[in-house]
């Protein structure tokens, strides 16, 4: 089965693109990087994608007159690779409806809340003002409005009574690791099915009801 090809598009020190170039290396995972790209020449995620031997491209958006154009020649690197999904992995562009309708249920990112809590910017430091529990990330499939495509998957982690921004970020790094190459696969895979603003999963998948994560933990466990 030929595994499918894949963009990412990046802005910073790529965390995420690494997490997702090592599921790619490994034997029996569907899907492969065929390109990454950056809107910012300056990025370290680049060399993250050279060290593994994957292409990369600058694409400054400072280039280009406004975002359709910036648009139209990230469309033609990504058509040139032959990437038939795009990820987007700490990509800092708002993109426009037409980039989005040409992707559509190929294009995924990861936010570092739990949909739809804490759309946008600074989720760590405003899940810590709400009081909230639990925490995590959330892969989705990239919708025209922020942060609001249908969810693919989720991971939760438990919110500590001495967290701060920072201890708490670092947490949820480590689930964003685990669950945006588990999410790849599943649409490399075409496990994915959308119905408006929902997934469903199709195929064996283990579902187990019977775990739980409780924040603070009861004492009689």
């Amino acid at each position: 089965m030929a595994r499918l090809a894949v963009g990412v598009l990046i802005s910073g020190r790529g965390s995420n693109l690494q997490a997702l170039l090592d599921a790619c290396a490994r034997p029996g995972f569907p899907a492969k990087i065929a390109l990454v790209i950056s809107n910012r020449p300056d990025a370290s995620g680049l060399e993250r994608a050279q060290s593994a031997g994957v292409p990369t491209r600058v694409i400054d958006h400072r280039d280009f007159a406004d975002r359709p154009a910036f648009e139209t020649a990230l469309t033609a690197a990504l058509a040139d690779a032959g990437a038939e999904a795009v990820c987007l992995a700490g990509f800092m562009r708002v993109l426009t409806g037409g980039f989005v309708g040409a992707w559509r249920g190929r294009l995924l990112s990861i936010h570092p809340s739990l949909l739809p809590l804490f759309p946008g910017l600074h989720t760590h430091a405003r899940a810590l003002a709400a009081g909230v529990k639990l925490h995590g990330c959330t892969v989705h499939l990239v919708s025209e409005a922020l942060d609001d495509g249908a969810i693919v998957g989720q991971a939760a982690v438990p919110v500590l009574p001495d967290d701060t921004a920072e201890t708490l970020a670092a947490r949820v790094l480590a689930a964003e690791h685990q669950l945006y190459p588990h999410c790849l696969r599943l649409l490399a895979e075409g496990r994915i099915e959308v119905s408006g603003n929902l997934t469903r999963l199709t195929g064996a998948h283990r579902a187990d009801d019977t775990r739980r994560l409780i924040n603070p933990a009861p004492n009689d466990r």
